[in-house]
């Protein structure tokens, strides 16, 4: 088994050793330094990680937390389907669980992993209301003065923000942008925005 291990900090400032308490000799570490909102595979160690798979040098993983490969489930849940659809295993220690157990996936693990992504989306959730909650004060004091012009919304907040089209999308990659537009109660061009940030 070609074994490598995940590790993630957001910044500098913050330090890997309780990640690496349980590495093995034999594993090829990729260390990340960057935000868990940026998807698995747009960071460069993950980047690196992808093609290791792809040149057939890894087919196991271990991350300390499933937290360290985002805190988006979309892309938490597409990290793990491209893991399995290459016969990698995902182990999660603090879980202690493997994504694949005799070559199949294993069905505890990915409710598991779906739980906590959705728990993580709603601390998420909340704390962005908090946010809000907080504007709408400042606004009222008259102390807010919003967002500068030609700044935008970052990728992870405008697909919370839209999180009923991103499942639809899923759930019906057969239909028209036009009827996923009716389904979901937004406008065509939102659609085609929320598909196209998904694929970036």
């Amino acid at each position: 088994m070609k074994k490598a291990r995940y590790n993630r900090i957001s910044s500098s400032n913050q330090k890997l050793e309780r990640q690496l308490v349980r590495n093995h000799p034999d594993e090829i570490i990729f260390n990340d330094t960057i935000s868990g909102a940026i998807a698995f595979n747009e960071r460069p160690k993950g980047k690196e990680l992808i093609e290791g798979i792809q040149l057939g040098k890894i087919d196991f993983v271990s991350v300390a937390a499933v937290d360290r490969l985002g805190r988006n489930l979309y892309d938490v849940l597409t990290t793990l389907e491209y893991f399995t659809a290459n016969n990698v295993i995902l182990r999660v220690d603090n879980l202690g669980l493997e994504s694949m157990v005799d070559g199949k996936p294993n069905p505890v693990f990915k409710l598991i992993i779906s739980v906590l992504g959705n728990v993580a989306e709603m601390e998420r959730t909340n704390l962005r209301e908090r946010q809000l909650e907080g504007i709408a004060i400042a606004k009222a004091k008259g102390a807010y003065k919003g967002r500068e012009r030609g700044t935008s919304m970052s990728k992870e907040d405008f697909l919370t923000k839209h999180k009923h089209v991103v499942k639809e999308v899923i759930s019906h990659p057969e239909l028209s942008i036009r009827k996923l537009a009716k389904i979901t109660g937004v406008s065509v061009g939102t659609v085609q925005n929320v598909k196209k940030t998904m694929v970036k």
